[in-house]
C-alpha cells in the first residue's frame, strides 16, 4: 500500500467533505464546521490556512491536514486533521502528521509543530505521543451538545 502526499487540488474537495462520518468526527477535525461538511465551508478554511496537503493510497484520496497557525522560524498548528474511513488503521494518520511535521520544518523553518486534540478522539490522544507530541495544556470547550469537553493541547519541539 504505497503513500504519497501531494497539496490538495479544487478537485479534492467534494470527496474531502465525505470523510469525516458524522458530526462527532467532523467536530474533532473542524470544531467550526456544521454538518455536513459543505464545499464552501473547507473550501473557506483552506483558503485561509497554509499548507494543505492531501494523502493518497494508489491515488484516491485518504487524508487531509493543514495548518491554521504557520509562523515562519515560530509555530505551526496542525488542522483539519482526518482520515477517510476505509484508510483508517493503515498508518496513514501516522504518514500524514509526518509529512506535515516534514512540511513545518522544511517550508516554514518551524520551531515547534502544535496539535490540539478533543478528549473523546482516543486514536489522535494515543498517536501524537507516539509521534513525538508532549501534553503543554487543556482547554475546556463546548461540544455541539452544549456538553463540556477537554482540548488537549500538545508541541513538537523540532531541532
Amino acid at each position: 500500500m504505497p503513500l504519497s502526499h501531494r497539496p490538495v487540488r479544487p478537485a479534492d474537495i467534494a470527496t474531502l467533505c465525505n470523510l469525516p462520518q458524522g458530526p462527532d468526527e467532523l467536530f474533532y477535525m473542524f470544531p467550526k464546521a456544521t454538518y455536513p461538511l459543505t464545499p464552501e465551508q473547507l473550501s473557506e478554511a483552506i483558503a485561509q490556512r497554509s499548507g494543505s496537503t492531501v494523502i493518497e493510497i494508489d491515488g484516491a484520496v485518504a487524508g487531509f491536514a493543514n495548518f491554521y497557525k504557520a509562523e515562519h522560524g515560530g509555530i505551526c498548528a496542525l488542522g483539519n486533521v482526518v482520515v477517510a474511513p476505509t484508510a483508517r488503521g493503515q498508518g496513514v494518520a501516522r504518514y500524514l502528521v509526518q509529512r506535515m511535521i516534514a512540511l513545518a520544518r522544511e517550508e516554514f523553518a518551524a520551531r515547534e509543530v502544535w496539535v490540539s486534540c478533543f478528549n473523546h478522539n482516543t486514536a489522535g490522544l494515543l498517536l501524537y505521543p507516539q509521534l513525538g507530541f508532549v501534553p503543554f495544556g487543556i482547554e475546556e470547550r463546548q461540544a455541539r451538545d452544549g456538553s463540556r469537553v477537554a482540548l488537549v493541547q500538545m508541541k513538537q519541539v523540532l531541532s
